[in-house]
């Protein structure tokens, strides 16, 4: 495995080419380029706002745009670069068939590409959080290792989700279902408080709450961009440590199971 990352490192140019590859295509054509970045989570907010304040009244969330915001956009960041990354390796078989470099490229561009979107929607949030008054404490500065929690963890999903597409199709559609009921089942849209705190299923007490943030990891680190941002308030260490830990083992998971089966790729696609 170390010898397959300090190859990565030599092809970091690569890299890097494939990532401009992938910004220029996606604004090729579009009359207001990367200004898309800033206007497609501004629309989506607006969405949200009317159904939740005006056609809700009975909604009690403060300054719900920026709230909203706080989770939207590490969500919108998570569902697009998973997605790029399940057809990466297959989009890309012409030159996976002919040409050697590392096969990791292909998803980690991805990730890295739609992180620099992410970058730029960011900075729609900033705005929000002046125009609402909500001032920026220095908890701020937890944002950078929230980010690289949620770059591993996504890469590794992504990893993972690359290698099965190459060998069944299906996945690109199924993960279109997944990611729209993992959407729902993550306090996105509503805040957490809302979920009951215990429940009995089957004869056993359940910690909902708990069991939400163990279960599904974006829960977690959502959590953690609001607490900072909406909040200004520190994330708790063990959670963070936690959430860690699970980005970091799924990284490592998905970098395996990628590596196993990057040999085959060119025969497969």
């Amino acid at each position: 495995m170390f010898v397959r990352l300090a190859g990565l490192v030599r092809y970091r140019e690569l890299v890097k080419n494939l990532v401009v590859r992938d910004l220029k295509a996606r604004y090729k054509n579009s009359v207001l380029g990367f200004l898309w970045s800033l206007l497609n989570p501004l629309f989506t907010m607006l969405v949200f706002t009317v159904v939740f304040t005006f056609m809700m009244p009975n909604n009690q969330i403060s300054k719900f745009p920026v709230f909203l915001l706080c989770a939207l956009l590490p969500w919108n960041f998570f569902q697009a670069a998973l997605t790029g990354c399940t057809n990466s390796i297959v989009d890309n078989a012409a030159l996976v068939k002919k040409v050697y470099f590392p096969r990791e490229t292909l998803p980690l561009s991805t990730v890295l590409s739609n992180f620099i979107n992410f970058l730029l929607a960011l900075t729609v949030l900033f705005a929000m959080l002046w125009a609402f008054r909500i001032p920026l404490t220095k908890q701020v500065l937890w944002l950078p290792v929230i980010m690289v929690i949620q770059l591993a963890f996504t890469l590794g999903l992504g990893l993972i989700l690359a290698t099965i597409n190459v060998f069944y199709r299906d996945t690109g559609l199924i993960l279109g279902v997944i990611l729209q009921a993992w959407f729902f089942l993550t306090p996105v849209i509503y805040p957490i408080d809302i979920l009951p705190t215990q429940r009995f299923i089957l004869g056993l007490n359940l910690n909902v709450h708990r069991l939400t943030y163990i279960l599904n990891p974006m829960a977690s680190i959502i959590s953690s961009y609001r607490v900072v941002l909406y909040h200004g308030a520190p994330p708790a260490l063990d959670f963070m440590l936690r959430t860690l830990v699970t980005a970091l083992a799924v990284l490592a998971f998905g970098y395996a199971i990628f590596s196993h089966y990057s040999g085959t790729f060119g025969e497969e696609v």
